[in-house]
């Protein structure tokens, strides 16, 4: 992969980029400085997690996700300080006459309630369509997950769903809305 193929977004107060090996101490930080709080959001996560062995490895999957368009993880860097502050993926990319993916995003806690999830997610789903040709994409919620919902139905995202049960979430089985944006038809 040459490193003029990898987006570089520049926002006011951000710098979005794919998560490559060079980030790797920095999302380990970010998950280490967040880890109470990204708790209930997200899946029971083991110690070995929580190294940088892990977060070197995941980086490496990154960039052969991006190389084989079936996944793209960005990070969102602040500008000024360089401190890593937000995360999106765009994961289970599929082609064909489907052209999808979920949506992931997480921001740090001390970040929360700035505008920088938006500032993150407006460009990075840009991108997606414009750049990757993208027709759908999904991002699903919990329920009780306020911030969430206003974020995405700002974004465009409209619910097409309830799903019981659906993703095993701080330890426990849990239902999720379902929502999607779906871009202009192109072609």
């Amino acid at each position: 992969m040459l490193m003029a193929d990898i987006p570089v977004i520049e926002t006011e107060r951000l710098q979005i980029t794919l998560y490559q090996p060079e980030h790797a101490e920095a999302l380990l930080s970010y998950y280490l400085d967040n880890r109470d709080f990204l708790a209930p959001w997200e899946p029971q996560r083991g110690e070995a997690f929580y190294s940088l062995e892990h977060f070197q490895t995941m980086a490496e999957l990154s960039v052969e996700g991006f190389e084989a368009a079936t996944t793209y993880r960005f990070i969102a860097l602040e500008r000024e300080s360089g401190e890593l502050v937000a995360c999106c993926n765009a994961n289970n990319v599929v082609w064909g006459a489907f052209r999808a993916c979920h949506l992931g995003f997480s921001i740090a806690e001390r970040h929360q309630g700035c505008g920088l999830m938006e500032e993150t997610l407006r460009p990075v789903l840009s991108y997606l369509e414009t750049d990757v040709g993208l027709h759908r994409v999904m991002a699903n919620h919990l329920p009780h997950n306020e911030r969430s919902a206003k974020l995405l139905a700002k974004l465009g995202f409209e619910r097409e769903g309830y799903a019981k049960r659906y993703l095993k979430i701080d330890g426990c089985w849990q239902d999720h809305v379902l929502t999607a944006l779906v871009f202009s038809d192109f072609d």
